[in-house]
């Protein structure tokens, strides 16, 4: 059985996740970036290995417009970003 480092190094793009059956993938795509701050921020605060996280990253970077997320990066900077990480 492979890893999770081994399935994240073979990611090629999002599978299916049967939360977000249709074909419109932008819940999905905001639920996977949340999803990879929240993981960073959990892991990091114990100690633990963050590398992990990297899975969320990938599949948000396959699914979501780039233009979102720079703009969901800058929020996150200035402190305006709507989402609860």
């Amino acid at each position: 059985m492979a890893t999770v480092q081994e399935c994240i190094q073979k990611y090629k793009t999002a599978p299916f996740d049967a939360r977000f059956p249709n074909t419109n993938q932008t819940r999905n795509c905001y639920q996977n970036y949340l999803d990879f701050y929240r993981c960073q921020k959990a892991l990091s605060s114990t100690g633990k290995d963050v590398a992990l996280c990297n899975w969320f990253h990938k599949v948000y970077e396959s699914i979501c417009p780039m233009s979102w997320v720079n703009r969901w990066d800058e929020q996150r900077e200035a402190g305006t970003f709507a989402g609860k990480i």
